[in-house]
């Protein structure tokens, strides 16, 4: 843990609520953008939502478990809305104007309640999962294992109340595979890529925060592996 300001603190988690409603909004209006890979179904939401397991895992490693859950708890009413009013404006890629919100549009609300559930049981569960396994010996087990979790939590449940018996004939029936795919997808990205850049940007920022805080509490070699001093 860093030993911040009451205002650096304040600051730091403001970030982490702004970047988490952005790269939900973003989610959700990606997802109702299908295409096709190597003949599979699948949608570009698929790399976009994994930047949100990034962040909350290096929440929990620098801050703990406690800020964590501040932020997804305060994330989730603000990005329901926020998903709700891109989508309708932006329909499949166009531009609606403000005129769309003289009607109700089911598809879109289904997607923005999918959202608002399947974060908050993804985002909770990730946090746990994670905080059980960050002091183990090896940095990554703990991201590795909460993305697993968390990844396959949030994508079942997003999909099946979004798009089970929904309005889009093509989203209701290739649901299943698409949820599939994005799971593993998700993955790859997260596992591939996310999880050696997850270990860059700790080191990283430990030291900037080191800098700017100058305190010493955690040393770069023990971040890595969820120690204190």
């Amino acid at each position: 843990m860093f030993t911040l300001s009451f205002e650096q603190r304040r600051r730091l988690l403001a970030l982490m609520v702004v970047f988490h409603i952005v790269v939900i909004a973003a989610s959700n209006y990606l997802v109702q953008l299908p295409f096709t890979v190597f003949g599979l179904h699948t949608t570009w939401g698929a790399f976009s939502f994994p930047f949100i397991f990034l962040a909350t895992d290096l929440t929990v490693r620098l801050f703990g478990k406690g800020p964590a859950r501040a932020i997804v708890m305060r994330v989730m009413l603000p990005a329901l809305v926020v998903s709700y009013v891109v989508s309708v404006v932006f329909p499949q890629g166009g531009f609606a104007g403000l005129a769309a919100f003289d009607g109700f549009d089911l598809f879109v609300a289904r997607i923005a309640l999918a959202s608002f559930m399947a974060y908050l049981l993804g985002q909770l569960l990730d946090v746990q999962v994670f905080d059980r396994l960050r002091r183990l010996k090896h940095w990554w087990v703990a991201p590795a294992a909460s993305t697993l979790v968390g990844n396959l939590v949030d994508t079942v449940a997003f999909f099946s109340i979004a798009f089970e018996a929904g309005p889009d004939p093509f989203m209701a029936q290739h649901w299943p595979e698409i949820a599939a795919v994005d799971y593993a997808i998700k993955l790859a990205i997260s596992l591939v890529f996310f999880l050696p850049l997850y270990g860059v940007l700790l080191r990283y920022l430990s030291q900037r925060l080191v800098a700017v805080t100058g305190s010493q509490d955690v040393w770069p070699e023990q971040v890595a592996r969820g120690e204190g001093r």
